[in-house]
């Protein structure tokens, strides 16, 4: 296995996206011309009927309904997780690599630097939850999904955490400015705020924290865990993925890495007071959803994780976090993946 970044790999970049070609998809697009990148923007009902960007693969609902894909048949419109067929677009294309972000994100310079798999980082082992981003500022701020008991833990201080090799097929990137934080940090605290550039954090099994899809990184290993749930909160779809990658990356010896900034978001236009009530799930569910999969039984390997993933759901759909119908579009998920692997 070849685990850094080569002139071989395949690379793309995904987005979904219903605004025009603002100035940061430009961005995107303008660098994966540079670099060489695949740029995937997957559309829905409210997109413009014509989106022209220059290094951009643009699929709106029709084109989307022509792939062949028995998840882009299924799943439902006006969502998040439409995403997911730009993921399998980008599988089918050969993509080694697929790095996400969203269409209100710019990309500073060493967004488009080499990324490597296998790394020398500090480890966080704690067992339970962990406020990634007190490794980042001293701000009191903290990811989208944490627990809100959870919010002042202290923590081991960075500089006593070891320093180990591991193997981080999911890396999630930090944003500066407005970065990835709940309704309540938004409607109390101030922004915008910038994080450090200098540390890198990996998570030990057992040990939990959010990663969102504003800035993610994942080797083809993990391609399969980046499946976006359609049937739950929109604001909790990225965030109980998460979870659920988390699990399964435990039982195949993987670590999930946080790093510093690559870029900055300059958020779309949100009604807070919605986010809150989409975040309430979570708010409510989260540590309870995290105790559940930690006593599920996976197998290790890579040719179990559609199994184990549908373990993980159909847990999820016994505790009624997302709906039973949840299941059916997690099976035409692994479908295709199926078929374009095989």
């Amino acid at each position: 296995m070849n685990n850094e970044q080569s002139d071989s790999d395949k690379i793309a970049v995904v987005v979904t996206s219903i605004d025009k070609p603002n100035s940061m998809l430009q961005s995107l697009a303008h660098g994966c011309r540079q670099h060489g990148y695949q740029f995937i923007v997957i559309g829905d009902e409210a997109s413009p009927p014509m989106f022209e960007l220059e290094g951009c693969d643009f699929f709106g609902l029709p084109a989307q309904r022509e792939l062949g894909l028995k998840f882009a048949a299924a799943c439902p419109t006006r969502h998040y997780a439409r995403k997911n067929i730009g993921y399998l677009v980008a599988m089918r294309a050969g993509a080694t690599m697929l790095i996400e972000t969203d269409d209100d994100n710019t990309p500073y310079e060493p967004f488009w630097k080499e990324r490597r798999r296998e790394q020398n980082v500090r480890m966080i082992s704690e067992p339970g939850w962990v406020n990634v981003y007190r490794y980042f500022t001293d701000e009191r701020i903290w990811p989208r999904g944490l627990p809100l008991d959870s919010v002042n833990n202290a923590g081991t201080a960075f500089e006593n955490l070891p320093a180990t090799d591991v193997d981080c097929p999911i890396q999630q990137g930090l944003s500066d400015e407005d970065p990835d934080v709940d309704a309540i940090y938004r409607l109390l605290l101030p922004l915008p705020i910038s994080f450090r550039k200098d540390r890198r954090v990996a998570l030990k099994k057992g040990t939990w924290s959010p990663f969102n899809s504003q800035n993610t990184t994942w080797w083809r290993d993990a391609f399969a865990l980046m499946y976006l749930p359609a049937y739950c909160s929109f604001r909790m779809t990225d965030i109980w993925r998460s979870f659920i990658a988390q699990r399964i990356a435990w039982a195949n010896d993987w670590s999930i890495l946080f790093h510093e900034p690559t870029g900055r978001q300059e958020r779309n236009e949100h009604n807070l007071m919605k986010d809150f009530k989409d975040e309430v799930p979570g708010y409510l569910n989260n540590r309870a959803i995290c105790e559940a999969l930690e006593r599920l039984t996976l197998r290790s390997g890579i040719e179990n994780i559609g199994e184990n993933l549908s373990i993980c759901y159909e847990e999820l759909v016994k505790m009624e976090i997302v709906d039973k119908k949840e299941l059916g579009l997690l099976q035409a998920w692994l479908a295709d993946i199926n078929a374009i692997t095989s």
